[in-house]
């Protein structure tokens, strides 16, 4: 996968877009739960109060709360809050008579604008002594069996106080002992913050209750404005969803594009001996499965592979904060997520590999039968075929679905955790409520953060999943890529001399197959000149088709030299090289599209006249015109609509509508009947003039009229000569030609 990383180079600013875009989808989604339990910490629990300190207080509270505060804390109360008086008058007093109705029969103390630092301190020190007054009240209520209590259960309800019996008791406070108080404070400082704030809340409602302030006004709003700034961000995290997936798409679809490209033009680069390596069917599996796997790794990837961390690492963060006591929840829950996703992908990155392998053999399998249908329709071997694509493909279904099957295993696994730590986190959080360890919001918040952190697990479990088998993909692809093709161009590559055209010289040459122990070719020279036609004629095996490959340099000879026009054909580009050549194979190939256009594949700027003149050369009009559209007739794939001797008409005409220097025929009239055969060597005759004819036949009477024919027999020239020469030197093609022509022919 290293090897694929340039491919993501042109995209490195749309990654690091979507990496922004995705922290701060990350942000937005851990902040949520945490405004979430604001809502029903303070907006619900506290009735919309965020501060202990209360923004005004009755003169006679503050001097009552002063009671259970040190010095200091008292010193700190003084500079931050300033008396109006009820005899006061002007803008200012209209406005705080409005706000606090009490100010017109009894002064108040208004809290200042202070800093936030400031605001803390302030919030400590009012919750500090709601919670001292509330462990005196206690006291004295086991003392003397009276006090502001619930008679039920034991518990001071500070947030509903009359505060007009609590003042009474404040002669009794003076007189109290200094040791209950301190003890009282003792108590309270072993809460927590929040809960020394939240109860300084509920004093605070009882203090605004008082003052005539409108409760349920201050609910409502505080509630209302936190679940529009919840509704804000989780817009905001939506919209940088979107976008994240927008670019995801681009940059995969890019990247799988590139891919498809760079495997195709290596592949076009390829030598016959590259194509000996890599079969066909694999080569269609690694551009198309192997590049889809990889998109889809990098499409899911760019969200999970960067947002599953952030959540991950940001959700146990935020979890802590609420509480940390039970932080030791979520560290059990992710050594059992770790040990879960470490078994499985032990498990499964075997598979993968052997499901790749297995998709080429489908492929290959499939490929066969649809190319060799009518052969195993021929023979009635249709039950073995499908035995055969039955076996390649039970076997695929084998390892894809124990694959999937562990997918499958995960999501319940994971769901079971998730609801265990669910069911963990409200049996012990419950527990800590009724102890005024945690609020319920924390509790709460604490629960999703939980959620999400298992959830984070969950994406990586998957990307554990999907990164083996496109790692295996990408392994395949870069395989193909890194391949340097054994027929590279010269770094300085001469050009052909204009004054010696369409000559081919073969001197003293070998070839040897890649891995093979002897030459196939061995000590080859010849001279094919312009005018001319050389023949090529051998049993089956002898070399006559590799020899012509040398000359296209679909090989490259592994002794002497191949020379055309005079130049050695290493010396020259493929482009220019292939230029000079008219190449017609063994086997006739055409292109889905029309007949125009695979004889305009010769050249696509030829004249209509051009294409005609080459088709009634290549014999090839006489079917072409019976066509209702003629030229534009349709081709199917692979020219399944045309028979074999159409094919290698039409596969004829389309060299020929070149006119290159040099023709090779491999063997192309090998499914021509004789009299179209003796046409066509007719016409062609006239037609290619001064070039330099090849042909590669298994016919005497295709090439017996050849200036020069070369016997290859094992490899080796046997006999070089024209036909009557050749019958009387060389006992190889005599036996050849006696095989086939009768005692008056070969006379």
């Amino acid at each position: 996968m290293n090897k694929l990383a340039k491919y993501l180079k042109p995209y490195t600013l749309m990654i690091l877009v979507s990496i922004a875009l995705l922290f701060g989808q990350a942000m937005a989604d851990l902040n949520l739960p945490n405004y979430m339990s604001e809502i029903v910490n303070v907006g619900i629990q506290q009735s919309g109060i965020e501060d202990a300190a209360p923004e005004a207080i009755s003169a006679k509270g503050l001097q009552f709360m002063t009671n259970f505060m040190t010095e200091e804390q008292k010193k700190t109360v003084a500079s931050s809050y300033t008396l109006v008086s009820s005899s006061g008058s002007g803008d200012s007093y209209n406005g705080y008579v409005g706000q606090y109705p009490l100010l017109k029969t009894e002064d108040i103390y208004v809290r200042g604008s202070v800093d936030s630092a400031t605001l803390t301190e302030l919030n400590r020190v009012f919750g500090e002594s709601s919670w001292t007054f509330i462990n005196t009240m206690k006291a004295l209520a086991q003392q003397s069996g009276k006090g502001l209590t619930d008679s039920e259960n034991g518990k001071t309800d500070v947030s509903e106080m009359d505060f007009s019996k609590v003042y009474t008791l404040e002669p009794m406070l003076t007189r109290l002992p200094a040791g209950v108080i301190e003890n009282a404070r003792s108590e309270a400082l072993k809460n927590s913050e929040s809960m020394l704030v939240q109860s300084g809340t509920a004093m605070c409602r009882s203090f605004y209750r008082e003052l005539g302030m409108n409760l349920s006004g201050i609910q409502t709003a505080y509630i209302l404005r936190m679940g529009l700034l919840m509704l804000l961000i989780a817009l905001a995290g939506g919209a940088a969803t979107v976008m994240v997936g927008y670019f995801a798409a681009r940059l995969s679809a890019g990247v799988a594009r590139d891919l498809r490209r760079a495997v195709f033009r290596k592949v076009e680069s390829f030598s016959n001996r590259e194509f000996d390596e890599f079969s066909t069917a694999s080569l269609i599996t690694r551009t198309t499965n192997d590049v889809t796997q990889v998109q889809m790794l990098l499409m899911m990837g760019v969200r999970m592979l960067c947002y599953a961390p952030i959540m991950g690492v940001g959700g146990i963060i935020m979890a802590v904060r609420k509480s940390v006591s039970m932080s030791w929840i979520i560290a059990l829950a992710c050594v059992i997520l770790v040990s879960i996703i470490a078994i499985v992908f032990g498990v499964a990155l075997p598979k993968f590999k052997i499901v790749q392998q297995l998709v080429d053999r489908l492929n290959l399998v499939s490929r066969e039968n649809l190319n060799g249908l009518m052969v195993i329709r021929a023979f009635g071997t249709q039950n073995f075929e499908e035995e055969r694509f039955d076996i390649a493909n039970r076997d695929l279904t084998k390892n894809s679905l124990f694959v999937n099957r562990i997918m499958v295993f995960m999501m319940p696994v994971m769901m079971l955790i998730m609801n265990a730590v669910t069911i963990l986190i409200v049996w012990v959080g419950a527990h800590q409520i009724a102890d005024s360890a945690m609020q319920v919001g924390d509790m709460m918040a604490f629960m999703q953060y939980a959620m999400q952190i298992i959830m984070s697990f969950l994406m990586i479990s998957m990307m554990f999943i999907m990164v083996p088998r496109a790692a295996v993909s990408g392994n395949r692809i870069a395989k193909v890529l890194d391949v340097e093709p054994s027929i590279q161009d010269p770094e300085h590559p001469a050009s052909f001399d204009g004054n010696q055209t369409g000559y081919v010289d073969f001197k003293d040459v070998s070839f040897r197959y890649s891995g093979a122990s002897e030459d196939v070719l061995q000590h080859i020279t010849f001279t094919a000149k312009p005018g001319q036609t050389t023949a090529f004629i051998g049993s089956t095996g002898s070399g006559k088709t590799t020899l012509i490959n040398l000359i296209p340099r679909f090989y490259d000879v592994t002794g002497g030299e191949v020379l055309v026009n005079g130049v050695n054909v290493k010396d020259v580009s493929q482009k220019e090289l292939r230029d000079q050549i008219g190449y017609v194979p063994q086997k006739g190939i055409l292109l889905s599209g029309t007949i125009d256009s695979n004889l305009r594949y010769g050249d696509k700027d030829a004249a209509e006249q051009d294409i005609r003149t080459a088709a009634e050369v290549a014999q090839a009009m006489e079917f072409i015109s019976e066509k209702p559209e003629g030229l534009e007739s349709e081709i199917a794939q692979g020219g399944g609509n045309v028979s074999g001797g159409q094919k290698q008409r039409l596969s004829i005409a389309r060299a020929l509508v070149k006119k290159p220097p040099v023709y090779i025929f491999d063997d192309s009239f090998s499914a021509l009947d004789y009299k179209t055969d003796a046409a066509l060597r007719l016409a062609l005759k006239k037609h290619t003039g001064q070039s330099t004819v090849l042909i590669v036949a298994q016919r005497v009477s295709t090439i017996m009229n050849a200036e020069q024919i070369i016997v290859l027999d094992e490899g080796k020239i046997v006999g070089i000569g024209t036909h009557k020469e050749l019958l009387k030197s060389c006992p190889t093609y005599y036996e050849i030609a006696s095989s086939q022509l009768s005692k008056e022919e070969l006379a």
